[in-house]
């Protein structure tokens, strides 16, 4: 499955924008300076583009559990998407900062709330002014439509889920997050670093070249050449952000068996008597 076009083709729908629904979202962003993504959008981004923020469009309100980042309300998603002239034939072409895992995410929940036609334009916002195309400071004012979502309920686990399936061995659960991250040796973000136990480490840029671009079929076949095709892959990371381009790499191969963790690693250590797995006692 490809989930992705190119800049010479998203310029040429816009051209033609009158006739053709198609609504670009932005969705630059900064764990450590979360405005840092909308001030880069005022700052210029691709005619027409809508900017979708991390932390208010992507995520829902976070709780004791759940995660650092867990899915938005159904119904407030569906009006944002909305509000976005988004509809459920609209085709909606997502865009980050080069190839980074915020396009990923919004990716998977318009996948995950029902909507069909959706694309990431591969190397981003970086590929669309390496073409040489327009930038525009000009904030939209999209026509509204009506989206009503369709909840793939099979694409998430939950934690007990998670529990169980290790706990039987049999799935596979992923940490999307950095080797570094993964072992504990370093943890910016939360405040018990390590990961989940029996969960094994496929960092995201990995599925990614060394220039940023996505690599192809042959490459990630080989990446994930130890994970079974005909079985369950749970996939995880800090907060259900960064496992989104492992999803789109294992999916894009041809792994049909493919769900996210939401809450992941920051919803596991919300509960303390869950033990957490490191270099040192795994």
């Amino acid at each position: 499955m490809d989930f992705f076009v190119t800049a010479d083709w998203v310029y040429d729908q816009i051209k033609e924008s009158a006739e053709t629904d198609i609504v670009l979202l932005d969705t630059r962003f900064e764990l450590t300076d979360p405005e840092a993504g909308k001030q880069a959008y005022f700052q210029g981004h691709i005619p027409g583009a809508v900017y979708f923020d991390l932390n208010q469009d992507l995520s829902g309100e976070k709780g004791e559990h759940g995660g650092s980042h867990p899915l938005p309300d159904p119904d407030t998603f569906a009006e944002k998407l909305g509000k976005a002239g988004i509809g459920s034939q609209t085709t909606v072409v997502i865009y980050d900062q080069g190839n980074d895992m915020f396009a990923a995410r919004c990716w998977w929940l318009l996948t995950y709330y029902g909507h069909e036609r959706t694309f990431l334009l591969d190397g981003g916002l970086e590929s669309w002014e390496k073409h040489g195309y327009p930038m525009s400071r000009e904030i939209p004012a999209p026509k509204p439509k009506t989206f009503l979502p369709d909840i793939q309920g099979h694409q998430v686990v939950d934690i007990d889920y998670v529990k169980q399936k290790m706990a039987d061995s049999t799935s596979h659960l992923i940490d999307s997050r950095s080797h570094q991250r993964y072992l504990g040796k370093t943890e910016p973000l939360y405040q018990n670093a390590g990961h989940i136990p029996g969960a094994i480490n496929y960092f995201w840029k990995q599925v990614l070249t060394d220039d940023g671009e996505w690599r192809n079929e042959e490459e990630l076949t080989n990446h994930f050449a130890a994970l079974p095709a005909d079985e369950e892959i749970i996939v995880s990371c800090g907060s259900g952000v960064s496992a989104c381009p492992n999803i789109m790499a294992l999916k894009k191969v041809g792994y049909q068996d493919v769900k996210l963790y939401p809450g992941s690693f920051s919803d596991w250590i919300s509960y303390p008597e869950n033990k957490v797995a490191t270099e040192k006692n795994e």
